[in-house]
């Protein structure tokens, strides 16, 4: 019988072992104790201080402990406002009146939509009108009546642009930052760099539109290859906020304490020996939070304790702005509470129920803006008249903008847009009143400052605190970032 020396050479593709040299292995040996030593030397806290690692030696417990950020944060809490569809710039935040007059007449414009590049199209000039609002006099169209009061506290940014102009990965990358699947959520990535502020509530919530999710769903609010506490929970804004929350009828609280304590003690056993398992730790630390969330949940969503005229403020008492406003008011009740991040949807799950234009931009975004223009004013006036607003982080804005050439032979509607498109912020350290940015004199492309989706995400991380190229985790061999590899700056001109 031949045998074979662990480390000697075999061509690849042969089908054998294919092994190391004994002077790979002496030289690897050599320097992996090397490193030993030399972590020994420098101390475990000297690692983590330079980076937030998955090494193993951090429970997965849910929800996370407070970290200290890396230098002084102007906002505490975020709420991000996702107009799911792309609503668009040149019909709400972006005047452009050299549009008007051209309405039918082709000019020439390299586009990039669902229908492919074109380098030609139809005007469609803006339906509605334009006007300036406020102490800072911001351009605002009249679809939004409310918002337009609340310019002088809100930063327009209008040159945003993103690298995909379809739905799914432009989704995916607004919340992710990447355009595949798999990558962590930016309230993953905050509730990981930061901890959860209330051990009773999940760090991240998700309020979805009545009338469906998102294309890709859950994988924009996953964690991705983080731990699975830190993916966002979704809530509903009317009746039981979570499925399944509390027990059983004739289950008191005492037996069910008990229950939990036993499953606890048969669970850790089971995971002492699978360490490595995130989701089996993250499943098992959701009992408790579940346990702890059925007193606080409920009251946390219960908005009917709220005042009339709160209540009033949000739209509560109209049927085109109930349900949205619900979900703004128990987002404010949400973030008072310490929920780190909040995200809800405008858009169900088709198109006609969604920002996305293709066919009548008229009936679209008139039905979109009257669902969400007085629940997010009361939003804003709200915190502010709390004192709140100062500390909490509001961003407004969709996957992409839309062009401002018609999609097809006839009609209003619109097509995707990533070359240029308007997304805006308020209060947690926004210098507000003011606009960042331009796109050309058609509202077609970012020409002035042009800002990047990795741009915007290091904004909001770095206005809660933390720096965005120091924030990675350490995943298959790379330190991983929500900004990406390359570094990226925040836009500047946008803090306060």
């Amino acid at each position: 019988m031949v045998t074979r020396n662990l480390f000697d050479q075999k061509p690849s593709g042969s089908g054998e072992f294919c092994g190391r040299t004994r002077r790979e292995f002496l030289w690897q040996s050599g320097g992996g104790f090397m490193s030993v030593a030399l972590a020994s030397m420098l101390g475990h806290g000297f690692f983590s201080s330079q980076t937030k690692a998955a090494d193993g030696l951090s429970s997965f417990g849910a929800p996370r402990s407070l970290e200290e950020p890396h230098f002084r944060p102007r906002a505490k809490n975020v709420i991000f406002l996702y107009m799911y569809g792309g609503p668009s710039q040149i019909d709400t935040f972006d005047y452009k009146p050299a549009l008007r007059g051209m309405d039918n007449k082709t000019v020439p414009v390299a586009t990039k939509g669902r229908s492919g590049i074109r380098d030609v199209g139809r005007v469609v000039e803006p339906r509605w009108q334009f006007r300036r609002y406020g102490q800072s006099g911001q351009y605002v169209s009249t679809l939004f009546p409310h918002l337009s009061g609340c310019v002088d506290d809100i930063a327009f940014l209008k040159s945003m642009t993103a690298d995909s102009p379809l739905h799914g990965s432009a989704m995916l990358q607004m919340n992710t930052g990447r355009i595949l699947s798999g990558s962590p959520s930016m309230g993953s990535w905050i509730n990981y760099g930061l901890g959860s502020v209330n051990e009773n509530l999940p760090g991240f919530v998700v309020m979805l539109d009545p009338r469906g999710g998102p294309i890709s769903g859950a994988k924009n609010w996953s964690s991705g290859y983080m731990p699975a506490s830190l993916q966002g929970s979704v809530i509903r804004s009317t009746g039981t906020p979570i499925l399944n929350l509390h027990p059983r009828e004739g289950v008191s609280r005492e037996l069910q304490r008990g229950v939990l304590d036993a499953i606890e003690s048969y669970n850790r056993t089971h995971l002492e020996t699978r360490s490595f398992n995130s989701n089996l730790a993250s499943r098992i630390a959701s009992y408790e939070l579940a346990f702890r969330m059925q007193s606080e949940a409920p009251e946390a969503t219960d908005v009917e304790r709220e005042s009339e005229k709160t209540q009033e403020m949000y739209g509560l008492r109209r049927p085109e702005t109930a349900y949205f406003g619900r979900q703004c008011l128990i987002a404010r009740r949400l973030v008072e509470r310490g929920v780190r991040f909040v995200q809800l949807f405008s858009g169900g799950a088709h198109a006609n129920s969604t920002w996305d234009a293709h066919d009548d931009i008229v009936s679209n975004h008139e039905a979109r803006a009257m669902e969400t223009d007085q629940p997010v004013a009361g939003l804003i006036r709200d915190l502010k008249q709390r004192g709140m607003l100062d500390e909490t982080l509001i961003i407004w804005g969709g996957e992409f903008g839309r062009q401002p050439i018609a999609e097809y032979e006839k009609g209003t509607g619109r097509d995707h847009n990533s070359y240029g498109f308007t997304m805006w912020m308020a209060g947690g350290g926004v210098k507000s009143g003011q606009s960042i940015g331009e796109t050309d004199e058609l509202g077609n492309a970012a020409v002035r400052d042009p800002f990047h989706v990795k741009n915007l995400h290091a904004t909001v991380l770095h206005l809660l605190g933390v720096d965005p190229n120091r924030l990675t985790y350490f995943h298959r061999g790379l330190e991983e970032k929500l900004v990406g590899p390359e570094e990226a700056e925040p836009i500047w001109p946008v803090i306060a």
